[in-house]
């Protein structure tokens, strides 16, 4: 079993900045892709950002030039520096992490409010 522990959600102004961490605990033997979604309400879950072992990035266009995705192996943990925030990045934040053997694995998430 593999456990995910989100952190850094909360309120923040309307170009305020939150930075997120997601640590990854258990029986973790070789993580590929470490990736942050994120569901509105009402709205289907997206892809904000992915990290591959190697270090290759992507981000969705909507967050481009604003997030940032960034991992720390030695800790299994992953990082989402989002700066420049809208209300339209209000969502429940969700990191997951997919093992080399294809397993992946789901936080529980956390909640980020952009709002003045």
């Amino acid at each position: 079993q593999v456990q995910l522990v989100e952190s850094g959600g909360g309120l923040v102004q309307p170009g305020g900045s939150l930075r997120l961490s997601c640590a990854a605990s258990g029986s973790i033997f070789s993580i590929n892709t470490m990736s942050w979604y994120r569901q509105a309400p009402e709205k289907e879950r997206e892809l904000v950002a992915t990290i591959t072992s190697g270090g290759s990035t992507y981000y969705a266009d909507s967050v481009k030039g604003r997030f940032t995705i960034s991992r720390d192996n030695a800790k299994n943990t992953v990082f989402l520096q989002m700066n420049s925030l809208k209300p339209e990045d209000t969502a429940v934040y969700y990191c997951k992490v997919t093992l080399l053997g294809g397993s992946a694995y789901w936080g529980k998430g956390t909640l980020v409010t952009v709002s003045s």
